[in-house]
């Protein structure tokens, strides 16, 4: 091997970034922490930190979460962080703008995690306080009220929701909104949440009991929703749907 000199390139930091959707009150929420320190003390951010050393990208994700919120992600390449939430996380997008970061270079990983209604966040770390909050809050449509987000994390957010949003339509991923057995009419109202559209129902019932693989019965039934008893279903084995569930143009 030739020789190779470090000292030749400029250093540079890499973080982790975290996009946590979860859906609380019909809505799409996200999951925002506010800087305790500088740069951009007191403004919202996404969760996220500095990868250590020792640590591969999804540790580094999973440590970051914990410390800044209290919450629990489960990877399944990081079973040291497993909970009995069990939220889907997935690598999103790099961002390495080189002004993106005042303090230095900072290339960031960003990661997309969904779970269902997750729990109240703990702030910790660098957060001085953390909180759910409808997608539309942090960007441009309510940016007015909270303040922009810092760094790049605006355009980290609204990638991962259109990722969320788009990866819905082909794969099984809006299962990971729900509880273990959950009834159609509450799957409807992930995809509505997500969507931000009104879905009807009969159709919606349709195409989802009809997609090989994508839903099973439990054979059981529940009225938590009021009503008549609705049948409980949890998710199949199937990762990819065909048909797709199109997304309704608005």
């Amino acid at each position: 091997m030739s020789p190779y000199d470090p000292s030749a390139f400029p250093p540079f930091a890499v973080t982790v970034d975290l996009v946590v959707l979860t859906v609380r009150r019909h809505a799409l929420c996200a999951l925002a922490v506010r800087r305790g320190e500088p740069p951009f003390q007191g403004r919202w951010a996404l969760p996220g930190g500095f990868v250590r050393e020792d640590e591969d990208l999804a540790a580094a994700a999973a440590r970051e979460l914990l410390e800044e919120t209290g919450l629990c992600v489960h990877d399944p390449a990081a079973a040291a962080f497993a909970s009995e939430n069990g939220a889907h996380i997935e690598q999103l997008a790099s961002y390495g703008d080189p002004k993106r970061d005042p303090r230095m270079r900072v290339v960031s990983v960003a990661h997309l995690a969904l779970a269902p209604d997750l729990p109240a966040p703990r702030a910790g770390g660098d957060a001085n306080s953390a909180r759910w909050a409808p997608v539309e809050t942090f960007l441009e449509q309510g940016a007015e009220q909270t303040g922009p987000l810092a760094f790049d994390h605006a355009q980290i957010l609204a990638d991962g929701v259109e990722r969320a949003r788009s990866k819905i339509e082909y794969s099984s991923l809006a299962t990971a909104f729900c509880p273990p057995e959950f009834t159609v009419g509450e799957l409807r109202r992930v995809y509505e949440a997500v969507w931000g559209v009104a879905l009807d129902p009969r159709n919606f019932h349709r195409k989802v009991t009809g997609t090989p693989g994508f839903l099973v019965p439990t054979g059981g039934t529940t009225t938590r929703q009021g009503g008549r008893p609705a049948q409980l279903f949890r998710a199949g084995g199937a990762t990819l749907l065909n048909p797709p569930m199109l997304r309704p143009e608005v």
